[in-house]
Formats: structure tokens, sequence, C-alpha cells
């Protein structure tokens, strides 16, 4: 029977916010998706941030110029950067000095630091425009100085696992906002806190409770076509607002602290971000939003995205006969591959429409390092080339000590050096051993070396160039310790000494601090020299020595005043036998500093000896067969087995004392071989 009432959604948003309810594009998923940076996630933000000028920049903060003074950086008869105040009256960086001076009489023209010929460190010297031949370029200042920037950058920015920073370059650097910006949004807005409806993670996400936002001062790019400004913002507007203001709290903090101006850009990912940058210059950011995508590539060439420049850029052009993305977007998927390929057309299509997916990584590792000078005129001797290796090498360690060198974190494991000669280059390589620290020293020993590897070929001179490369990199160990890790020191030494002297003392003196004797071992080693019935039989253990065997413990160490083993030694002389020292081969105490290494021993009832243990299984066999020729020849063995000792002794058998040739004791008359055992013939 069917109910009469009509069906209402048991959803908690619907009983919530009523049937009208309009909810987002975006999901829970997304969402989700935002705090793991993932970069298939339609929320997610990024931000290029690059600096104004950065070389004039770099000059200007050192010499405190005012931002109004027009300057350019000389690299010797060109220019390389120019700040944007000289950009004003037309100048550029394919203007010659000349030129530059007659269009702005008032520039200032600053020659990069260098590298004189025989110095250990750069400089900047007034003239070395006129002495190329003789000086080589440094950019390490402008290094030191984008170490600091991206220093204030991290420091601005919440610790990882939210912070993700990449450097693109000396001037340029890529911020993943997007798991910042999440726990942004769970704090603005507790509504999204929660599971989602039904533990659904494709449920959509209520809209966002506001309606209007405010952008600040930053350069808006104006939405696509459909879009409208009286639309309501979605999550991703709310996203990338919040990714604005993070970037603009970033670029304040440069400015502050370093007094260096930056421009920026925010987007869905690092190709449209790095557009935005270059938008709007100097000392501003530039927000495209997802809405906008489309209206803001209409107006570029696609020569200008990353990748789609060169030769790829030149084929689409000639292609298509167009280099503008407005045009280019009328194209179809099936036409790109057609005429570029499967993986280059789809590649594309997807690019021209704002999609690209790359990741934000937050360390790009270096593969290798040059420094390098081209001679005019060209250079004769060896002492010139290796003046100009010392340099090199500096150059070289200075930007190694950026990756790490210093704290072990990453090292070059090779070394190559080019060497050219009229036509000819020539290249020679060496492995950069891994037991020494790098530094300057160590990289130009190996350097010189090369060098004299390639002059031994011969033909090296006049030399036009000359390049020093380092490569390989691999990380350093972690977690290894040197062996003053594994030392005590200090107080701690001497607190560990008094305590094994105080164990020492209770260990070996009495309550009246006379020094405790050992405890005899019962029966000492006489219970050796009971006589035994020579007919009983020995039972042996599993290792194969008889039950009365002698073993001396290493692990029970005496002192050295004590005697390892006591025995009457008196009464063993009275009665013609050795004493323990003689019989167990012990020398004398100062001849023997490790009394506790005595060697295992057995006592031989038929000898009254006592033998090392090691040969009682041939010593046993020794008795067995004088025992078989005694039985042989039906006589006593006692004057052949002074014959077989000798023998025995000669022929490298088992060796006996020397004085107990007369001491053994009855022989078994009788004995017969056992099974699988023959008898053998002795003395024919």
């Amino acid at each position: 029977m069917s109910s009469s009432q009509p069906f209402i959604a048991s959803s908690p948003l619907s009983m919530t916010h009523g049937p009208g309810l309009r909810k987002s594009r975006f999901t829970y998923k997304h969402l989700s998706q935002l705090s793991l940076s993932s970069n298939t996630c339609p929320l997610r933000v990024i931000a290029h941030i690059d600096l104004d000028a950065f070389y004039a920049q770099c000059e200007m903060v050192r010499l405190g110029l005012p931002e109004d003074v027009p300057l350019a950086v000389q690299q010797w008869q060109g220019l390389i950067a120019i700040n944007y105040p000289a950009r004003k009256f037309g100048i550029n960086r394919h203007c010659v000095i000349t030129e530059a001076k007659k269009l702005c009489p008032e520039l200032i023209m600053q020659h990069v630091a260098t590298w004189k010929e025989g110095d250990e460190k750069w400089a900047y010297h007034k003239d070395a425009f006129a002495h190329i031949a003789t000086h080589k370029v440094s950019l390490d200042p402008y290094r030191l100085e984008s170490r600091k920037i991206f220093a204030c950058v991290k420091e601005t920015l919440p610790p990882p696992p939210l912070q993700r920073v990449e450097k693109a370059g000396v001037d340029e650097l890529f911020l993943d906002l997007s798991a910042h910006i999440y726990s942004i949004l769970l704090e603005r807005y507790p509504e999204l806190r929660g599971p989602p409806p039904y533990d659904d993670p494709t449920e959509n996400l209520p809209r966002p409770p506001t309606t209007a936002l405010d952008w600040n001062t930053d350069a808006l790019v104006d939405l696509d076509v459909t879009e409208t400004e009286d639309d309501d913002p979605d999550w991703d507007d709310i996203a990338i607002l919040i990714g604005s203001e993070i970037v603009r709290s970033v670029r304040a903090a440069i400015r502050e602290r370093l007094k260096y101006t930056t421009s920026a850009g925010i987007a869905r990912n690092k190709m449209m971000a790095k557009l935005g940058s270059a938008y709007k210059k100097p000392n501003q950011q530039t927000i495209v939003r997802n809405r906008a995508i489309q209206q803001f590539l209409g107006g570029f060439k696609f020569t200008k995205i990353r990748n789609l420049g060169g030769k790829l850029g030149e084929q689409v052009a000639s292609t298509f006969g167009t280099d503008q993305v407005k045009e280019l977007l009328e194209v179809s998927l099936e036409q790109l591959k057609l005429k570029l390929g499967d993986d280059t057309g789809t590649w594309v299509y997807y690019v021209i429409r704002g999609e690209e997916p790359s990741e934000v990584n937050s360390r790009t590792q270096i593969k290798s390092m040059l420094s390098a000078k081209s001679f005019r005129p060209s250079i004769n001797t060896f002492e010139q080339a290796v003046r100009w290796l010392r340099i090199f090498a500096a150059d070289i360690f200075s930007r190694l000590v950026e990756e790490g060198v210093l704290e072990n974190k990453r090292r070059p494991k090779t070394m190559n050096l080019h060497h050219r000669t009229g036509g000819q280059m020539r290249s020679r390589q060496a492995h950069i051993p891994s037991g020494r620290p790098i530094d300057e020293i160590l990289l130009f020993e190996i350097a010189k070396t090369l060098m004299g590897q390639v002059i031994v070929d011969g033909r090296a001179w006049p030399c036009a160039n000359i390049s020093l490369s380092v490569g390989g990199f691999e990380d350093g160990p972690t977690g290894n310790r040197g062996i003053g890790g594994f030392l005590v020191k200090g107080e701690e030494a001497k607190a560990l000494r008094s305590s094994s002297r105080d164990i020492e003392n209770q260990n070996f003196t009495d309550e009246s601090g006379r020094p405790e004797k050992r405890r005899r071992m019962d029966g000492g080693i006489q219970r050796f020299f009971s006589k035994q019935d020579s007919s009983k039989e020995d039972y042996h253990d599993e290792f194969g020595a008889p039950e009365d065997a002698l073993a001396v413990e290493a692990d029970t160490p005496a002192p050295r005043n004590k005697k390892l083993l006591h025995l009457n030694d008196d009464a063993a002389a009275q009665k013609g036998l050795k004493t323990s020292d003689d019989i167990l081969g012990i020398p004398p105490l100062a001849d023997n500093p490790h009394p506790s290494t005595a060697p295992l021993a057995y006592f031989c009832s038929k000898c009254n000896a006592s033998l090392p243990l090691a040969s009682k299984a041939e010593h046993e066999d020794w008795h067995f067969a004088t025992e078989l020729q005694a039985n042989d020849r039906s006589i006593l063995p006692t004057a052949s087995s002074s014959k077989m000792t000798a023998a025995a002794h000669a022929t490298g058998g088992i060796k006996q004392p020397a004085t107990l040739g007369a001491k053994r004791g009855p022989k078994k008359h009788g004995a017969t071989a056992e099974k699988g055992q023959k008898k053998l013939v002795f003395g024919r």
C-alpha cells in the first residue's frame, strides 16, 4: 500500500536550509584534494613571485640609491639589466653603452663584479669593462641577495607541509598555497569541517555565504565572455582570494626587510601564474580567476607560453598559419593530433586552454655547475691557465655552498675540464674523492691535474677557451657519527673512571682492606693425577672430549698475583710428577700477560701427561698403532715405543714431551682391531 504523503529527502543540508538550497559545483573530494596540494584539484592555487629588474635592484640597494634614479647593469660593452626609471627613456638590453648614454645622460652605468686574474676573491673594479682579457664576470653578489630573499619568504610562510616553495631561478619562485589555504578555509568557514552528507565525498559543498569579494588593489583579469561579475562567487574564488592575501604579505615582508620590489601572479597552475606575474609590472600582482582564463590567454601569443617557444612554437605557427592563442583555440583536437602527433597535439590542445598539471617541487636538484672563460687574445702558457683554474674553482665552490656542501647535504662526484684550441675541443674527467671535504683547494688541485693531462697530450696552445664543471650530484649520508660521538669526555669520563676504580676495589679487597684471595677450585688439578684403571672405558661427551678433560675458561680471568690453577707442586715433585705450569705449558707470569687464554688440554692416563686437547685423537691413534705392533710381534712395546716416539718427531707427527717416554703406563695386550680397521706393520 503506497503512502499518500510526498517524499521528503533526508539530507541534513536540505533539512537545515530548505529544499531550495543552492550548492557549489565543487565537492568534498575537491576540498580533500586541496589539503593534499593535489595537482588535479580544481581549487588549487599557485603563485609566482618575480623580482623586478633584479640585478639592477641589487646594485641600487648596494649603492643606496633612490628608487627613481635610472641605472643599468653593464657587462663589458653590453647591458644585462635596466631598472624601470631608465626604461622610461627607451633604454633596453639591446642598446650599446654609447646609445644608452645619449638616451639618458643621467644614467648610472654599474659594471658587474669580476674575478681578476690572479685574485682569490671577486670584487667591483671601476675599469673592469676595459680588461676583458684578464677579468671574469662574477654573479656571486646576486646569488647572495637571492639567498636572503628566499630565506625571507620561508620565514614568512608557515612551516612544511603547509609551505611548498620552488626556486625557479635566481630572481623568481613558485608557491603552492593549496594546503595553507585549506587550513584558513576551515578557520573562516566552520561549516566545511564536518564530514560530507551520507559520508559521500562526491556530495557538493554548500555555497559560500559571501556574495561579494574585496580584491584590494590587485590587478584583476576580466572574466570570460560567458561569465559576469553578478554571479555569486564559488569556493575557487574564495581560495584564490585567500591566496592573494598570502602573497601580498610575502611581498610586503621582502619589501620591508630587504628593500626589494616584486611582482606576482596568482592562478590555478604554474603556467598561468607565471604569465600573470609578467602581466602588470613593477610592484604589482595579478589574479587570474578560473572564470577568466580564456579571456586572459586570448590576448597572448602562444610562443610566450613555456615550452611553446623555440622550434615547437615555430612548427605550430607555420603549420596553422598563426601565433595567436585565440586563433589556435579554433583548431580541433583531431587536427592537432594529425598535424603534430598524438602526444604533442594533445598537450598543445590543453595547454592553450590553461590546463597544465606540473607540480611545485620544493627542492629542484641541480645536476651540474659550470665556470668558463673565452680568451681574447688566446693564452699560451700553463701558468696563465692555472691562474684561471683557481678562479673557476673558487667560483664553483661558492655555488656549492648554496647546495649545502659544507653541511654535507649534497656533493658532486665528478669534475670535467674542457679545453679548446683552434677548432679542436678536448675533455678530461676525474672523480672527486668522497673521503675528503670539498673546498676550493681540492677543486683547484683536481682541475690542475686535468689541465696537466691535456698538456701532456700536446698541441694545447694557443688556448681559446677553458671551462670547468662539476656534476653527478648525490645526497650526502645522514645519521652518521664520527668516532668522537662514541667517546666520553670531560666530567663524564672522570665519573666513569672513578666508578670503575670503586668496582675494582670492591671485587678484590675484603673488609680489612687486604686483597681477597680467590677460592681454589675443588680438588684442583690433582684430580687429573689419580690412578685410573687402564681397562676402564673412556666415555666422551657430545663434543668428543673425555669426561675428565681439563678446560680453562677464557671468561674467568684471575689477578696477576694468583695462579690460574692451584696445585701442591712440592708434593707433585716428590712423586716425580710435573707441576701444573709444566704440564699445561704455562710460562712464568711475566712471560704470560694473558693467563686467561690458556689452551684446552686433556690428561693421557697411558703417558701420565697433560696434552693439548686438539691432539687427543691423533695421540690415541698413535697408542693404538703401537699396541697393534706389539700384538703382532708378541713383545712388549717398551723399546719399540721409544723408537716410535722419535719417528713421530722426525716425520712431523704428534709432538710428545721429551720426558714422557719412560713413564708410559702398562700396555693392553691382545688388543684387536675393530670393524673396518687393519693392523699396521711397523719396522719392516
